[in-house]
């Protein structure tokens, strides 16, 4: 590079672009090192969908108040207490400003949204989902003079002492090296590093997808862990949720993602029920199901619904089988037919009086006398024509990552690293030991992002 550069961020997704056009809007110079190409940028948050937002009144397509307390209450639900208190607190308590920050850089918001995932009081949705936000973020971004370099793999960062004096990567098929004044890693998570899954998982992770993109392979992650960066999180954990078993092994993205299991019966290869499908509202349960298929013989599982059931929930990209009978949909499943007969005999037995049902909230209606109970919408598996979807573990980002303090600086054994902050993925487990909110990696993403950016260029300064 012949240009000097005040900040190198290393990611091209939301939390890279937040710390980007804040750093640049604070008059610094920036450059951005994306792996993918350009058609691809935008690492996981091409595929997102919302933002989970505080509000102490109506805001934007936001209904009623969803206060701290209650994000917070929600978020020690999900992640059994396995959260930083002072760094969550940090990210719910500035969401509320986030959105006029948001679409003051181009960022439009859908009209409030009902139904079954519950969300119109709590989450924000993108018009044009994720990949409108990036592109949005990406125009701002040139306007205020920061440069992308695509296809641009990073693959060092020289730590000196206390501060990182070189960032390295590979561009145009060779090797190149920058030192900026500071730096800001916002790379993701490993995932898409099937090998490094295996080592963690064991060789159960070599039958998941990765439901994003293919670039997040932790290659910086692991640079700095070698120099001695300090880390946080489990490899082991991750957001990891139950989509289709058609779905390809890299981006398949939201809409891979299955919604139908609170009005469903899921099984295994065996056609065995083992959870409660109907334990909370989806939005705080969805992200378990990644885990809990993973535990299951092949790491894969089956919904059954019914015709009832069939518009209830948004569907995946992928139509479901349909059939006639239940032992028409296990033939065309490979189950085994007089067991899941059974398991559908025995769980409609236990379903009572389903007057009270009620698709978009609690609604008590739970089976008596079976294990699992089913504890909110079991309604009996009896309408023809019956549907099923496979499942598999769709994983879309890990938890190990860089630790962070509150300004989004990183350290190492011996104290800070004078120089570098980490946002998005990449940190996510200061703040997510286990589990996970909808809308909230974005969230993180966000305020981090902000926080990296404007750290970043006061050092710079």
């Amino acid at each position: 590079m012949t240009q000097a550069y005040d900040i190198v961020v290393i990611g091209g997704g939301n939390a890279a672009l937040c710390a980007a056009m804040t750093a640049a809007e604070a008059g610094s110079k920036v450059l951005i090192l994306e792996a993918a190409p350009k058609a691809y940028r935008g690492g996981n948050s091409r595929h997102t969908r919302n933002f989970r937002c505080m509000h102490k009144k109506p805001l934007g397509p936001l209904i009623e108040s969803y206060h701290e307390e209650e994000y917070w209450n929600d978020l020690l639900k999900v992640t059994d207490g396995q959260t930083d208190e002072t760094l969550a607190r940090l990210v719910i308590s500035k969401t509320e400003s986030c959105f006029e920050w948001m679409q003051d850089r181009g960022v439009r918001f859908q009209p409030t949204l009902s139904g079954t995932l519950s969300l119109g009081r709590t989450n924000a949705f993108f018009m044009g989902g994720g990949k409108s936000l990036v592109n949005a973020y990406y125009r701002t971004a040139e306007t205020l003079g920061v440069d992308v370099l695509y296809k641009a793999k990073v693959t060092h960062l020289e730590l000196d002492g206390d501060a990182i004096s070189k960032v390295e990567y590979e561009h145009e098929g060779g090797t190149k090296s920058i030192s900026p004044k500071a730096v800001v890693v916002a790379s993701g998570g490993f995932q898409a590093d099937m090998d490094w899954l295996a080592r963690a998982w064991g060789p159960a992770a070599k039958n998941f997808l990765i439901r994003g993109t293919p670039y997040n392979r932790g290659v910086v992650l692991n640079d700095l862990l070698e120099q001695c960066a300090q880390t946080v999180g489990d490899p082991t954990q991750c957001h990891a949720v139950a989509i289709d078993g058609r779905a390809p092994q890299y981006d398949g993205g939201i809409v891979t993602r299955l919604d139908c299991v609170p009005f469903s019966i899921v099984v295994n290869k065996n056609a065995e029920r083992f959870y409660n499908e109907g334990e909370d509202v989806w939005p705080k349960r969805y992200a378990i199901w990644g885990r809990l298929v993973a535990a299951q013989p092949d790491q894969v599982g089956y919904a059954i619904i019914d015709s009832k059931s069939i518009d209830l929930f948004m569907p995946s990209v992928f139509p479901p089988l349909k059939a006639d009978s239940i032992e028409e949909l296990a033939s065309m499943m490979d189950l085994p037919a007089d067991a899941l007969k059974q398991t559908v005999e025995t769980f409609n037995a236990a379903c009572g009086d389903d007057a009270n049902f009620h698709p978009t909230e609690l609604d008590g209606v739970t089976t008596q006398g079976i294990d699992p109970i089913k504890t909110n919408w079991a309604r009996p598996i009896n309408s023809p024509p019956y549907y099923g979807y496979s499942l598999k573990t769709g994983v879309t980002f890990t938890y190990l990552g860089l630790k962070v303090d509150e300004r989004a600086q990183c350290s190492t054994e011996h104290g800070k690293i004078r120089n570098m902050w980490a946002a998005g993925e990449t940190m996510a487990g200061s703040i997510l030991g286990k589990g996970y909110l909808a809308g909230f990696g974005m969230a993180i993403g966000t305020v981090f992002g902000r926080i990296a950016g404007q750290e970043a260029a006061n050092y710079a300064k």
